[in-house]
C-alpha cells in the first residue's frame, strides 16, 4: 500500500453542503473513448462560503464557465475541483471528457456488450462530471443524449421524453426531463440497440403508464416474466401501501456487465440481465422467483429510496432495509409466506451472522467507513430488513402503515435519516421506541439463553430470558436491546395454551428489554412445550435445552409452519454438533431412529405444502454450521453433513422414491404449486442419487428434462454426489449453451462447487472456457465466488493452494474492478475461524494484498480490518 493510507469517514462528521444544485441540464455526445459531457447547473450558496468543492474522478476537464463567463479561479484536487470567489447564486457550466470503453470498474458511464450504461450508486456520478456527488443534494435533471442513430437507436435517461430529432453526420438526440428532484446517484443513461417489450399500467388514480423492458437482441422471449412481475409490483404497492407510480413511463434495461443486481434510477432501472431474462429453457424456478423479488425491490424504491432518499450513506439502511422488507412482503403475499420466511432466515443465520462475527462487523447504521461501496452488506440490507420487521411486529400492520403514511407526509422530496423513520413510526403509533433505536447503532448478534420452570402446585410456567451480545471488533460495550419475543405454549395433546400474565390475557409477542427477564404464565395445567422466536421475531440466536422429544413434538404440533421447520433445524443441529465430536474422535456418523421418524412424519404429512416439506428436509449449509463454532473444523463438518445426508437417504429411500415418481410434471408452469412440487421432487433426487439403486436417476432426468429447473437439479445431484456420468452431462450442457453467458453461469457455479480432489485445477481450466471472462462480474461470481464460498473442503485445503488462488484473483481484480474484488474477499476475512495452520496461510495472502502499491480503497478497508483483528 502507498504511504498515505485512505482515511475513514465518520457519521458524526456529517455537515450540510455549503451549496446546493436546484437544476442541472446535461448534454452527452457519446463516443467510446471521448464522450463529451456538458453540465449546466443552477447553484445556490447555503453557508458562508464562496468556495465550492465538487467531486470528480478520472475526468478530463475542458472548460468552466460562471454565468456565461469563462472562469479560471479553480484548483484541481485529488478529490475533484475547488472553485473560488463565487457569487451566492449562479449558473455553473462545466465541459469535460470521459472514456467509457476503458472504464472496467463499471461505475459511472461504461460500455456493456456495445451499449452505453451507467451505475452511479454510491459515488459513480463523479466519474461522469464534476458535481456535488452526495445524496443530500437533490436537483431536477434534464438530459440530452446524442449518438449515432444506426448504432444507438435507443437513447434513454430519467423521467419523461420531451424532445427528439435528427442531427448531422447520422446522429440523433433525445431529451429527457425528470420533474422530481433527485440526488446524483439516481441518475441513469443508456444508449444501444435493443429488443423492446412494451405494455402499460393504469394506476388507481387513472395515470396511464407506459412500460418498456429493453433487452439484448434475440432475448425478447425471455422478458415476459419480468413484465408480469413489474405489473404485479405496481398493483401490490397500491393495494398494500397505498403508493402509486408518478411518471408517464417506467423503463427497465437488462445489461450483462453489472456490479450489482439492479439499480433503482428514477424511471429508468438498469438491471443485471440475471434478474430480467427467463424462460423455461434458460431459467430455473429460483431464477423466476429472484426476478420477481428484484423487480419488486427496485420498483418499490420509487418511494422508499427515490421520493424519500437518504441524507448520507451512513443512512443506507433507511432505504435498503425498508425496501428489502417490502420486497419480502411482496414475495410472501404472492407466494408461500412460510417458505419465503425460511429462505430469508437462512440468509440471516448463515452469512449475516457470520458477518456480525467478522472483522467487518458493523451496525445497520454504520459509524465509519473508508469506501462507500463497502456499505452494501447483508447487515445493512438483510438485518436492516429484520429491524423494520421487528417494528412491524411491535406496532402491527395498521399502526405500521400509519407510520409509513406520516413518514411520507414529512419527508417526501427530501433526504432523510433512520431517526426520521423511527420517529414517524413512534409518533403515528404512540409506542415508545427509545430503547429499540439501539438496533441501529449496536453491532453483533444477540444470544437469548432461555431456561424454564414449571410449578405444578401454582400451575405457573416461567421462562427466564438472558440476552447477551458479545463484543465485536468495532464495539466492546453492548447494551440490552428491545427484542420482540414471539412465544406459543402447547399442552401434552398439542393444544395451544392461552397466555395469561398477572391475571391478564396477553398476546404472543413479549417485550424483552432487560439483560435478564422472567415471564411467568398462569393457568398452565401441565408442563407445556414452548415454541419460541416464532417467525424469527428477532435476528438473534436462541439457546434453549430442548429435548429430542420436544422438538419432534413441535415438528408435528406447532401451528406455525416456520416453527415446525425451526424445530426440525434445531433437531438436526443437535446431531450435527454431536457427530462433529464423534468424527473428531474417529467414530462414524449416527442418527437415532427418533430423528429419522420425525422427518418421515414430515414427508407423510399430506396437509403440508410441497415447498415447505422441501425446506423442512433440507440440511443447513456448511456456512451456517460454521457459524456455530469459534473455531470450525472444516473437514469434520463436511464429513458430518455428507454423512447425515447419506443416513437420511438410505433410511427414507422408499418415501423419497415414491414422492419422486408421484410428483413428476409433464408441463412446465411457474404457478407456486408447480414450483413446490418440483422443489420437493428435486430434493428427493438429491438424496436418492446417494443410494446405489437410484444413482442413475440424475442422468435419466437430465436427458428427459423439458425445463432448466429439472436440468440443473439433475446436474447438481450428479455434481454433489460425484457420480460417474457427471462429466458427460457437464460436457453436453457446455456444448449446448456456450453461446449464452448467463445460462453458462449455472455451469460455472457447479464447477466451482465440484467436490472432486482436483476441483481447484478444474476451476483454473474453466477460466479458459470461451464463455468465461474475469471482466464480467456474473461470470466471476459464478465460478470464483462459488469456489471460495461454497466449496469449503477444497477452498480450505490444508495445502493453502485455494487461498493462494484467491489472492491471485483478488490482485487482478484490484486493478480492473475493485468492487467485485471487495465482494469476493469475504471468506478470507474470517481466517480466525480456522485452525492455526490455515490462519497463517490466509494471513499470508492478506499481507500480500496489503503490501500492493496500488491497493484500492475497497480492499484496503477490509484487509486492514481483518489483519488488525
Amino acid at each position: 500500500m502507498t504511504e498515505s493510507a485512505p482515511k475513514a469517514k465518520y457519521r458524526s462528521d456529517y455537515q450540510s453542503p455549503s451549496h446546493t444544485i436546484t437544476d442541472v441540464n446535461l448534454t452527452f455526445d457519446l463516443h467510446e473513448t471521448a464522450t463529451k459531457v456538458v453540465a449546466v447547473s443552477q447553484v445556490k450558496q447555503l453557508a458562508q462560503s464562496s468556495t465550492l468543492s465538487l467531486d470528480g474522478e478520472g475526468i478530463e476537464l475542458i472548460s468552466v464557465d460562471i454565468n456565461g463567463v469563462s472562469w479560471n479561479d479553480y484548483v484541481i484536487t485529488d478529490a475533484g475541483i475547488e472553485l473560488h470567489n463565487l457569487p451566492s447564486e449562479f449558473e455553473l457550466k462545466i465541459e469535460n471528457q470521459i472514456s467509457p470503453s476503458t472504464n472496467t470498474a463499471l461505475e459511472g458511464l461504461y460500455i456493456s456488450d456495445g451499449a452505453y450504461c451507467t451505475q452511479c450508486e454510491a459515488e459513480g456520478f463523479r466519474r461522469i462530471t464534476y458535481f456535488l456527488d452526495r445524496p443530500d443534494v437533490l436537483a431536477k435533471y434534464t438530459t440530452k443524449v446524442i449518438a449515432d442513430k444506426d448504432a444507438f437507436p435507443f437513447l434513454l435517461s430519467n423521467g419523461n421524453k420531451v424532445a427528439e430529432g435528427n442531427l448531422e453526420s447520422g446522429k440523433h438526440f433525445v431529451t429527457w426531463e425528470d420533474p422530481h428532484p433527485k440526488p446524483s446517484y439516481l441518475f441513469a443513461l443508456v444508449a444501444g440497440d435493443f429488443d423492446v417489450l412494451r405494455d402499460s399500467y393504469t394506476t388507481r388514480s387513472g395515470r396511464h403508464v407506459a412500460l418498456e423492458i429493453f433487452v439484448d437482441k434475440g432475448n425478447l422471449n425471455r422478458a415476459n416474466h419480468a413484465m408480469v412481475s413489474l405489473i404485479n409490483s405496481m398493483k401490490w404497492d397500491e393495494e398494500r401501501f397505498g403508493l402509486e407510480y408518478d411518471l408517464d413511463i417506467y423503463m427497465i434495461v437488462a445489461v450483462d456487465f453489472f456490479n450489482m443486481g439492479a439499480m433503482e434510477n428514477k424511471g429508468l432501472n438498469v438491471f443485471n440481465s440475471k434478474f430480467v431474462l427467463a424462460n423455461e429453457q434458460t431459467a430455473t424456478d429460483t431464477d423466476y422467483l429472484g426476478i420477481e423479488a428484484v423487480i419488486g425491490h427496485e420498483y418499490f424504491h420509487n418511494w422508499t429510496g427515490n421520493r424519500v432518499t437518504c441524507r448520507d450513506w451512513f443512512q443506507l439502511s433507511l432505504k435498503e432495509g425498508l425496501t428489502v422488507f417490502r420486497d419480502q412482503e411482496f414475495s410472501s403475499d404472492l407466494g408461500s409466506r412460510s417458505v419465503n420466511r425460511i429462505n430469508n432466515v437462512r440468509i440471516i443465520r448463515g452469512p449475516q451472522f457470520a458477518e456480525d462475527a467478522s472483522p467487518m462487523s458493523h451496525p445497520i447504521r454504520p459509524e465509519k467507513v473508508i469506501e462507500m461501496n463497502n456499505f452494501y452488506t447483508l447487515t445493512v440490507y438483510e438485518k436492516g430488513s429484520e429491524v423494520i420487521r421487528m417494528m412491524h411486529t411491535l406496532l402491527g400492520e395498521a399502526k405500521f402503515q400509519a407510520g409509513m403514511k406520516l413518514y411520507f407526509e414529512r419527508h417526501d422530496g427530501t433526504a432523510a435519516t433512520c431517526e426520521d423513520f423511527v420517529s414517524a413510526m413512534e409518533d403515528a403509533s404512540g409506542i415508545d421506541l427509545k430503547q429499540f433505536r439501539l438496533w441501529y447503532s449496536q453491532s453483533g448478534t444477540p444470544t437469548l439463553t432461555v431456561t424454564d420452570h414449571y410449578d405444578e402446585v401454582a400451575k405457573t410456567y416461567t421462562l427466564t430470558v438472558n440476552q447477551e451480545t458479545k463484543a465485536t471488533q468495532d464495539q466492546s460495550d453492548k447494551q440490552a436491546l428491545h427484542i420482540p419475543f414471539d412465544v406459543e405454549l402447547y399442552d401434552e395433546h398439542g393444544k395451544i395454551i392461552e397466555l395469561h400474565c398477572n391475571g391478564v390475557r396477553v398476546g404472543n409477542v413479549l417485550n424483552i428489554t432487560e439483560s435478564e427477564q422472567a415471564i411467568t404464565f398462569e393457568q398452565v395445567n401441565s408442563k407445556p412445550v414452548p415454541s419460541m422466536l416464532r417467525e424469527f421475531s428477532a435476528p438473534v440466536r436462541l439457546d434453549f435445552n430442548y429435548s429430542d422429544e420436544q422438538l419432534a413434538f413441535l415438528m408435528v404440533h406447532a401451528q406455525n409452519e416456520f416453527a415446525k421447520w425451526d424445530a426440525g433445524q434445531m433437531l438436526l443441529a443437535k446431531y450435527i454438533k454431536s457427530n462433529v465430536v464423534s468424527v473428531q474422535n474417529g467414530r462414524a456418523v449416527e442418527l437415532p431412529e427418533l430423528v429419522i421418524d420425525a422427518f418421515r412424519g414430515v414427508i407423510l404429512n399430506e396437509k403440508l405444502d410441497h415447498a415447505f416439506i422441501s425446506e423442512a428436509l433440507s440440511l443447513p449449509s456448511f456456512n451456517e454450521v460454521a457459524g456455530w463454532y469459534d473455531i470450525v473444523d472444516v473437514d469434520a463438518v463436511c464429513d458430518v453433513l455428507k454423512g447425515i445426508k447419506l443416513l437420511i437417504a438410505n433410511a427414507l429411500q422408499d418415501e423419497f422414491a415414491a414422492l419422486y415418481h408421484t410428483l413428476a410434471q409433464f408441463e412446465y408452469t411457474i404457478e407456486h404449486n408447480a414450483i413446490g412440487k418440483r422443489s420437493l421432487r428435486n430434493l428427493c433426487l438429491q438424496y436418492l442419487v446417494n443410494v446405489n439403486e437410484y444413482a442413475h436417476l440424475a442422468e435419466k432426468q437430465y436427458q428427459s428434462a423439458n425445463n432448466m429447473t429439472d436440468t440443473m437439479a439433475a446436474m447438481t445431484a450428479a455434481n454433489s454426489a460425484a457420480l460417474s456420468y457427471r462429466q458427460n452431462i457437464m460436457d453436453d450442457y457446455s456444448e449446448k449453451w456456450s453461446h449464452d453467458g448467463l445460462v453458462m453461469d449455472k455451469w460455472f457455479a457447479l464447477q466451482g462447487m465440484n467436490p472432486a480432489e482436483d476441483a481447484l485445477e478444474n476451476v483454473k481450466n474453466c477460466m479458459s472456457h470461451c464463455a468465461f471472462s474475469l471482466s464480467n462480474p456474473n461470470r466471476t461470481r459464478s465460478l470464483i465466488g462459488s469456489f471460495l464460498n461454497m466449496n469449503p473442503r477444497r477452498f480450505h485445503d490444508k495445502s493453502g493452494q485455494g487461498y493462494e488462488f484467491a489472492g491471485e484473483i483478488l490482485t487482478k481484480l484490484n486493478e480492473s474492478n475493485p468492487q467485485v474484488a471487495s465482494r469476493l474477499i469475504d471468506p478470507l476475512l474470517k481466517f480466525k475461524k480456522y485452525d492455526v495452520e490455515r490462519q497463517a496461510l490466509i494471513k499470508q495472502e492478506l499481507e500480500k494484498l496489503r503490501n500492493l502499491d496500488n491497493l484500492a480503497k475497497d480492499l484496503f478497508e477490509k484487509v486492514s480490518k481483518a489483519l488488525e483483528s
